[in-house]
Order: structure tokens, then sequence, then C-alpha cells
């Protein structure tokens, strides 16, 4: 049994700069990690599929390049070139953060799988087939999320897809079915909609992206239908059924009605499971809820003192910047002794179909629930100059304001750039700037940002 001041299990955005920096502070530290260094975000998430998603956009403006003077014949996608630059991107990032990892001293990575034999001890199976024990005051435990995929009668015999696999492809689907209409869904979607392969998607609520206002879903979902995918809403996958030939036949209850779908590939994108069943957390006590989320206070301590859990292995927003926040946290609050918790901290985000969904704080939905007072400012991306000289003037600016305060509660921009546009707001909000001083901010033209003057225009009295 090897005694460590801290362990870490999984080396993802949270896992692997704690490691680094405890190491650092002088404790000893091990990470364990099963599979790769990095975690989702660097192997199976952020990293890989924004970089198929740049490819994807460059194919979408070759085929609209026409009405900006520009005229394209005959281009092709190269689907093996696409995977190797991703799998070239992927390998050089996982490889730097491994590199960091290895050559920080006072700290051990193992590869292996871990599995808690008693409250502060754990037993690693390395990949090597070797085990080792070993114990710790502190532990972190960083395992994650995996796809969570429904009980489906067939789903089992067809080969489907999840947002990990899906990147493995190396052709272009003839039709792929995306069970599933919000954030994971919808990037695939248009992404391999716009590589060629004509897309369906399958969302059980009454319209996509239900977590967003009415506006911005009726929004999006015209994006995407004038890029010709078929999107069923209050519909739900009840049937698979492989077709001799590799054809798979869907069956989907829509409004009450059954009708069939005939696609190549189906790809599952329903939500995520935390990857915390394996660990055998009863042996430590640690309590889960009842989806197998590691249940945490406020500072990420789980009910047992000395062992936290950080990142998607946890309730709340499943996000690779809340994952490392998360990390800043814990690291602040036990080495620099400050009292930082996660209540109340921001939540921004983004969401990569074209154009971008960016959103912070209160929506118009949030706000009426609340019953608080409210007004909201709105601006078409028509009436951006930016926009228009760009020639996408799809989407709108949005943002929730108190009247009295003039502060502002929340904001949702679906429009090129809206993640960065976001962020300005974001900022404003944790200055305590009003949207007063953003109208009379004199911003450089002709940004998007600058289109904020205008955006609060509209409330003016």
């Amino acid at each position: 049994m090897k005694q460590y001041d801290a362990i870490i299990i999984g080396a993802g955005q949270a896992g692997g700069p704690l490691a680094r920096k405890l190491a650092a502070a002088g404790k000893k530290t091990a990470i364990i990690e099963k599979r790769w260094v990095g975690g989702t975000c660097v192997n199976d998430g952020c990293t890989p599929t924004k970089t198929m998603v740049a490819s994807a956009k460059m194919a979408y403006l070759a085929a609209n390049s026409g009405p900006l003077g520009v005229k394209i014949k005959n281009f092709s996608v190269d689907m093996p070139k696409i995977k190797k630059r991703k799998d070239d991107i992927v390998h050089q990032a996982r490889e730097g953060n491994q590199k960091g990892i290895e050559k920080t001293q006072n700290l051990d990575l193992l590869f292996g799988e871990a599995v808690f034999t008693g409250e502060k001890t754990i037993s690693v199976k390395l990949n090597s087939g070797r085990e080792k024990e070993l114990k710790a005051d502190l532990i972190f435990i960083n395992t994650g999320a995996k796809p969570f995929v429904p009980e489906i009668e067939g789903i089992n015999d067809i080969g489907y897809l999840d947002s990990t696999s899906i990147m493995e492809l190396d052709h272009i689907p003839e039709h792929l079915l995306v069970i599933g209409g919000n954030y994971i869904g919808l990037e695939f979607g248009q992404m391999f909609r716009r590589f060629g392969s004509k897309v369906t998607v399958i969302e059980r609520s009454g319209r996509i992206v239900s977590r967003e206002d009415e506006d911005i879903s009726e929004a999006l979902t015209k994006i995407l239908k004038d890029e010709k995918i078929a999107i069923h809403t209050n519909a739900s996958a009840t049937r698979f059924k492989k077709k001799t030939g590799g054809n798979i036949v869907a069956t989907i209850s829509k409004d009450g009605k059954e009708e069939k779908i005939k696609c190549s590939h189906v790809l599952i994108a329903v939500g995520r499971t935390p990857q915390s069943k394996s660990l055998n957390l009863d042996s430590t006590g640690v309590k889960v809820d009842d989806k197998g989320f590691i249940i945490i206070n406020d500072k990420l301590e789980t009910n047992v003192k000395g062992i936290y859990a950080l990142g998607d292995v946890k309730p709340g927003p499943a996000f690779t910047h809340i994952s490392y926040n998360d990390y800043t946290i814990v690291y602040r609050n036990l080495i620099e002794k400050q009292k930082l918790t996660i209540k109340d901290r921001p939540v921004p985000y983004c969401m990569f179909t074209d154009p971008q969904l960016g959103r912070i704080g209160l929506s118009e939905n949030e706000a009426k629930k609340l019953g608080i007072k409210y007004k909201v400012a709105k601006l078409p991306m028509a009436h951006v100059a930016r926009a228009i000289e760009t020639g996408d003037t799809r989407g709108f600016m949005k943002a929730v304001v108190d009247p009295d305060t003039k502060k502002i509660l929340g904001a949702a921009v679906l429009g090129q750039e809206g993640g960065e546009i976001m962020t300005v707001l974001q900022m404003a909000m944790m200055g305590n700037i009003t949207y007063e001083q953003i109208r009379y901010c004199v911003f450089a033209h002709p940004l998007y940002a600058e289109s904020l003057n205008n955006l609060f225009l509209a409330l003016e009295d």
C-alpha cells in the first residue's frame, strides 16, 4: 500500500491541472487515468468536434460563396483528410497534456482503472496487467461522463453511433438519423449535412433546444431547415431494425402515430451519464443521486471529508470550463486557504452550431418563472452592420435586464461570433456595468460588439 498526500482519479480538465499544482505545492500526488490524458474535452469533445465543425464551415462557405461574388465549382469533401486533421490535433493536445504531467516532480501518472477498497484506499488495475494499492487523505474524483444509451428495441443490433464513435467515420453517411435535438445532436447533424449527408433529427420535446427560450428554438429551427435538415419534434424512436444490405429502419412515434424512416446510420445524442458506478463508492460511504452523480457541497466536497468530486461526474452543468473552474476552486481553498464556493458562479456556454449560440445568465423564460421585473432588448443580426457586410445575417442578439438597476441579468446571442459577443456581456455582468453604459460605450467600428450600442438603444424610454 503506497501512501500519497493526494490521489486524483481521472486526468480530465480538472484532474490534470490539479495534479500538477498539488505536486508543485509539495504534496506527493498520484493521478490515475484509465484511457488517455486530457479527458473528454481533448479526446472526444471540444477539441475534435470543433476541429470538424471548422471543416464543415468551409464546405458551407464554398457552397454559399456565390452571393459574395465568388463562384466555387465542383468542390469536394475529403472525409479521410478531415478525420486525419482532427486526429493530429487531438494527439498533439493529448501528448502535450501528458508530457506536462510526466515532467512534474512529485507526481506519479498511473494508467489503469481505479476502484475504492475502503474510505481512503484505492486499488488500481494497471493497463499493464499488474495491480497497485494506494491511499491518501485527499482524494479527487474526476471520472467524467459517457454517452447515455436509452433502451430501445433493436438498438444493440444496428451498430449505432454516439458522440465519440461518429468522429471515427472515414466516410460520409448517406442518411444520418440523429436521436436528440439538443447541443450534441444539432452540432453533429449540421456538420454531416454540410459534408453531404441527408440528416433527420428526432426530438422528444415539442421543440429543439427546449431549455432555451422559444424564439431561440424557433430561429435555430429555421436555420437548420434552411440547410435541408429534417426535424421531427414530439417524436421518439421506438424500434430499430437492420435490413439486408446494411440499411436501418427506424420506427418513430410522433403525435401518437407511427412512421418508419429508412437511414444508413443512427446517432444517439440524448445526454450523458456519470462514470461513477465502477468506482465501488459503497466502500467509501460517498453518496450519489438517483442518476449516479456524486453529491457534493458548495466547495465540491462529498459527504466524506477529504473526498471531492470535480467535473461531469457531479451534478450541474457539464462543461469543460466548469470542470476547470472546479479545479481552481478546490486548489485555492486547500492550498491558498481561500473560502471559495461554486454558488452563484457564472455559467456561460456556447453551442457550436453555425451560427453559434452564446448564453449567459437568466433566459427570458427563467426570469418569468422567478417573477422578477425585467425588460428584454432584442436586435436581429440583419440590423448588425458587420453581419450585413460579411453576408450572414442569421439570428439575433437578446438581453434580459433589470429596469430599475439597469444591470444585465442574462443574454443569448445566436449569430456569427455569438460566443464572443456573449462573453463581452458576461464581463459586463461580472463588473456590474449597466446596459446604459454599454449603450453609450465607444466600440471599434465595424465590429459585431459595436452593435451592443443598438441592442440597448431599444430600451430607451
